[in-house]
């Protein structure tokens, strides 16, 4: 993706939200940030936005306030990035496994539901590469158990679900990553929820465990979104949904561009407005090939990508004898398949072109 272009549209008034936070020396919390709490959430159609230092530390913030504890189980998704794992270990919680679905590479939601069991406190089903994944099933199916929904939406700001955001009816952790669809200058999160109790714990639990100072109610930690990151934030957020429709329209353009090509295009999975975080297309014939067609596409110059190369009980750090290789099959296969192609707000027609007949050149 390309950086430097989304910067070159919101430059101005960066710099002029910038000089505003020196003048004030208001660097953590202030009205930089309050003011992109209250217009994310607007946004978001979430009732209430906390901002927080990172995805990661949103992920577990957001597990803590649904109730999370040391000893209890956690279920995720096989195919995602360790940001939604680590936090479950963090805790002092297990991450528990799930395959995925093979056509939109979202969590599988029965085999999700057949994951939990007595020590489940809670499920991740992760918003991956700009859809949603059915948040609103598993709240129905688990209504009444004890377990929460929480929800990653790190890849998806802007997508809808039947006409509703992450973070709209249950609480939902996101990130602003600079590579995100909206991304800071630096590392940023932010957790929604339509629940006040869940958006002051939150708020609570990121700020040393008190709101007042030198309080402390709860043992919490130190994440915060600071002021300067919330001015970039305001400024690509007034961007997000034009930025959005953009993505769509590259990804159509990839849609028919793609057509004949020895290549399986993303799926869109009903009831979803996706906002094209990633563009992933499979490369069938297993992880030789589709290696060699990477090295290809990066000789040719076209910055294409994997996301992720490696199913999470396959990755050393939540590497588990009880997950042996082909516990998986889905994820496992899809890893070895997964090809993400440039897409971001401002590519061209014509990189596209060139990404696509490089594409084509390195199957």
């Amino acid at each position: 993706m390309d950086l430097q272009a989304a910067h070159a549209e919101v430059a101005e008034e960066v710099d002029a939200g910038f000089k505003r936070v020196l003048a004030t020396t208001g660097f953590i919390g202030g009205a930089e940030v309050t003011a992109f709490e209250r217009e994310f959430a607007e946004f978001s159609g979430a009732a209430h936005c906390v901002g927080v230092a990172n995805g990661t530390d949103a992920v577990e913030l957001a597990l803590r306030a649904a109730g999370v504890r040391a000893g209890d189980e956690v279920v995720v998704p096989a195919n995602t990035f360790v940001g939604t794992a680590e936090p479950v270990a963090r805790i002092g919680a297990r991450v528990v496994l799930a395959d995925i679905d093979p056509h939109t590479y979202l969590v599988d939601v029965d085999k999700m539901l057949a994951a939990v069991g007595p020590r489940t406190r809670a499920v991740v089903p992760v918003h991956l590469y700009g859809q949603l994944a059915d948040a609103a099933r598993l709240r129905a199916e688990l209504a009444g158990s004890g377990v929460a929904v929480v929800e990653d939406a790190a890849q998806c700001q802007g997508a809808l679900r039947h006409g509703r955001g992450a973070g709209a009816e249950g609480i939902a952790a996101t990130s602003f990553y600079p590579g995100k669809n909206l991304g800071a200058y630096g590392d940023a999160g932010a957790v929604l929820t339509p629940d006040e109790d869940q958006a002051t714990r939150v708020r609570t639990l990121g700020s040393h465990g008190g709101l007042t100072k030198y309080v402390h109610e709860v043992v919490g930690v130190n994440s915060r979104l600071d002021a300067l990151q919330a001015v970039v934030l305001r400024a690509k957020l007034a961007r997000l949904a034009a930025w959005n429709r953009a993505r769509r329209a590259a990804a159509a353009r990839y849609d028919e561009l793609l057509s004949g090509l020895d290549v399986i295009r993303p799926a869109t999975l009903d009831g979803n407005e996706h906002v094209w975080h990633l563009y992933v297309v499979r490369v069938p014939g297993g992880p030789g090939r589709r290696d060699a067609v990477l090295a290809r596409l990066h000789e040719a110059g076209v910055g294409a990508a994997i996301h992720y190369p490696y199913p999470l009980h396959r990755t050393p750090a939540f590497a588990d004898p009880r997950h042996p290789a082909g516990s998986f099959p889905v994820a496992e296969r899809v890893a070895g398949e997964i090809l993400s192609l440039p897409l971001y707000p401002q590519i061209t027609a014509d990189q596209q072109e060139t990404t696509v007949r490089a594409l084509a050149a390195a199957l």
